[in-house]
């Protein structure tokens, strides 16, 4: 059965590698990114070939006798506004079409709980109305637009809605986060921290998408929620990884009335790499409801908030020597800190 994994290269990308032997053989399938493969971290038998999503023709070849198409390709919130809607929008079109023509099975998306905006009403289910927060949450929610047009024309389409995930080999801002429970300086948080925020981990994810990929197709094409099952305060989550890192780190409250404007402002000047969505639901409850995926998928996280962050933060202290530093556009790389290094300095 050929499995075809958009966004391959990605931090995603490279767990659904790991597990896609619960798929399908390893050279049956076949994975594509714009962005270059660490070959090394990949099955040999899995084909990694250049690919992308905002070309229509090599779509069509792509997903030629494709059975399951896995589409994790998508601009990061810092890509260009430009960038954001071809990829996450035009790019979600693109697949979607090559698959209604190509007869594919399935095809899983993988869309984000940025959709819900930032709702004042928790946990969130799968009907809450969808507000997006900048150009990537409103891109989320116009490719889920397109993926309902092509569920009306007969395609089969499940829509997984996770919630921020982590894991082994995840950088990006997690990783400036990281870099400072090592240095042991304090962890300021937007607000008091005693907002619930789930996570997730990204093996979690993946189970889910196995699930998708082999459960019977009158189960899967809906739309679902996935977070983990057990999370506590931010306070206490974050918390729980600076007493394992035992650096002396310790987290720290911030007034989000003044902190949210200031970090707007670096943002628009482009010196910090937090983007509006984060920093706006950082001092929130941001959770949702994940009695759906159990229920319909038979799908249950093994894992909490705390041990998700704990077995990134590990990974990062046993490979930071191997980290490339970057500018945001994937999760694979670290970010440039911007202004916010001199705040570590200060802290």
């Amino acid at each position: 059965m050929k499995v075809v994994v958009t966004g391959g290269a990605g931090f995603l990308g490279y767990h659904i590698g790991t597990k896609i032997h619960e798929i399908t053989s390893p050279k049956e399938s076949v994975f594509f990114d714009i962005a270059e493969f660490t070959k090394d971290d990949y099955n040999p038998e899995i084909n990694c070939i250049f690919g992308d999503v905002r070309i229509p023709s090599m779509m069509d070849e792509i997903t030629k006798d494709a059975k399951v198409v896995v589409h994790c390709a998508a601009a990061l919130p810092l890509w260009k506004k430009k960038d954001i809607f071809e990829t996450n929008v035009e790019g979600m079109r693109n697949v979607c079409e090559s698959c209604l023509k190509n007869n594919v099975e399935r095809l899983i998306f993988i869309s984000s709980t940025s959709v819900y905006g930032v709702p004042k009403e928790h946990p969130l289910y799968e009907t809450n109305a969808r507000v997006g927060v900048g150009p990537y949450g409103k891109s989320k929610i116009m490719a889920e637009e397109v993926c309902e047009e092509y569920r009306n024309k007969g395609l089969n389409v499940c829509i997984l809605r996770p919630k921020s995930f982590i894991g082994t080999a995840r950088l990006g801002v997690f990783q400036i986060l990281y870099d400072w429970v090592e240095s042991g300086v304090k962890i300021p948080i937007i607000g008091n921290g005693k907002n619930r925020y789930q996570l997730f981990e990204v093996d979690d994810l993946v189970d889910a998408i196995n699930l998708a990929a082999t459960l019977p197709v009158e189960k899967i094409n809906d739309t679902f929620n996935v977070g983990a099952a057990e999370f506590r305060t931010v306070r206490e989550d974050v918390g729980a990884m600076c007493e394992y890192a035992k650096t002396g780190s310790r987290v720290m409250g911030t007034p989000a009335w003044l902190i949210k404007p200031v970090l707007r402002f670096f943002e628009i000047l482009n010196l910090s790499p937090l983007y509006k969505w984060i920093y706006g639901t950082a001092d929130t409850d941001s959770f949702v409801s994940i009695e759906k995926a159990q229920k319909t998928l038979g799908w249950n996280p093994k894992f909490s908030n705390a041990e998700a962050l704990i077995r990134s933060y590990q990974w990062y202290l046993d490979n930071k020597h191997t980290i490339k530093q970057g500018t945001g556009v994937t999760h694979r790389i670290a970010w440039k800190q911007g202004i916010l290094a001199l705040f570590k300095k200060i802290l």
